[in-house]
């Protein structure tokens, strides 16, 4: 984590003396050692505005029922002209690099492994076939309507996984690159749009189809994206289902450590220094945590306070990574990433339907 937060604060004074550099000052030769007070002086501007859009989006999330994450990323995405230029920079850089890492590590705190036990081998199963086929289904289905792995990667593990927080935990396991950032975009946008249309759909169709309690709960956490509405539409339809959802989903993003650690190590194993991915470190925090919390040795209140604190972390970074994309960018993508997601969505909903309607 520490490594991570000094290269991302390295990169962020660099990004800032490319600015003065523009005005005729001389680029730094030799990488400074920055202060705290000074450190904390570049960033906060960017970071400032970060939570401030996070706060807006959460309260409009409350009163609105609608997707937080999408709140912020649109917020952040009509002040993309504080990226463009000026002191905002890089605090907003920052923010969307070690704040998101800090929010992802700290999502340990949520699961155990007992948690995970208690589904029994069937939604085990479940689960890992419909991660492993969905993100490799996104990378075949990119490269066949010619967009880039890293999307590929980014859409079938958010749509497999856990959602927006999928995609931006993938995103720290990539290279850094003015691509990956638009396609991390697109990923959060499609995939939040998809999981609040299926949060509304999904319980109509398990009704129809006549799944019980039980195998509607299944259903739900297994082809659901975003952990909260999975818990909406499990609690429409019964406190059982709720529950039982909600496991599901949480062995869902149990999946982000292998699937993060996997992507992590086959990036930097490919192409030449400038296209290899950092080790994201990161990760063995939340491995930490999940351990911790399956030991009993995290307090309630802890866990509780860590998983409050990795929300506002993630809202902010979405936030940051909204600043840091322009609807024009958006538009030029096109038709392509909205078809791969569609179809990672389908796929995902008729495998756990067959299983549910087979192995239960």
């Amino acid at each position: 984590m520490a490594r991570d937060i000094e290269t991302d604060a390295w990169a962020a004074h660099e990004m800032f003396q490319s600015y003065g550099g523009m005005e005729g000052l001389p680029d730094v030769a030799v990488r400074p050692r920055l202060s705290a007070r000074e450190f904390a002086r570049r960033i906060y501007p960017g970071v400032l505005v970060a939570l401030t859009i996070a706060l807006a989006a959460s309260w409009l999330s409350q009163h609105y029922a609608a997707p937080v994450m999408l709140f912020a990323l649109l917020f952040g995405m009509t002040f993309h002209f504080l990226h463009e230029e000026g002191r905002c920079v890089p605090g907003i850089e920052f923010t969307s690099k070690a704040v998101l890492r800090t929010g992802v590590a700290l999502l340990g705190a949520r699961i155990t492994v007992e948690q995970v036990a208690s589904l029994g081998w069937v939604p085990v199963a479940m689960v890992v076939a419909g991660v492993a086929s969905t993100v490799l289904m996104g990378v075949a289905l990119a490269r066949l309507l010619g967009l880039s792995r890293s999307f590929g990667l980014l859409s079938g593990g958010s749509v497999g996984i856990c959602g927006a927080s999928a995609a931006l935990a993938i995103a720290s396991a990539l290279p850094k690159t003015r691509e990956t950032e638009r396609d991390v975009i697109l990923a959060v946008v499609v995939v939040t749009t998809l999981s609040t249309i299926a949060m509304v759909v999904y319980p109509m169709l398990v009704t129809a189809v006549g799944l019980d309690h039980q195998r509607a709960g299944l259903f739900l956490g297994g082809t659901i994206h975003d952990v909260a509405q999975v818990v909406g539409a499990g609690f429409m339809i019964s406190p059982q289902t709720g529950d039982v959802a909600t496991y599901v989903k949480l062995l869902r993003v149990a999946m982000l450590l292998p699937v993060v650690l996997a992507i992590g190590l086959v990036m930097r194993g490919g192409g030449g220094q400038a296209g290899r991915a950092p080790f994201p470190w990161f990760l063995a925090g939340f491995a930490a945590l999940v351990a911790l919390n399956s030991l009993r040795l995290l307090p309630q209140a802890v866990s509780d306070a860590a998983g409050e604190v990795s929300r506002w972390c993630l809202v902010a970074a979405i936030a940051a990574l909204g600043m840091k994309t322009s609807f024009k960018a958006l538009i030029d993508a096109g038709w392509r990433p909205v078809a791969v997601m569609v179809a990672e969505t389908v796929w995902i909903g008729a495998l756990v339907l067959a299983v549910v309607l087979l192995a239960t």
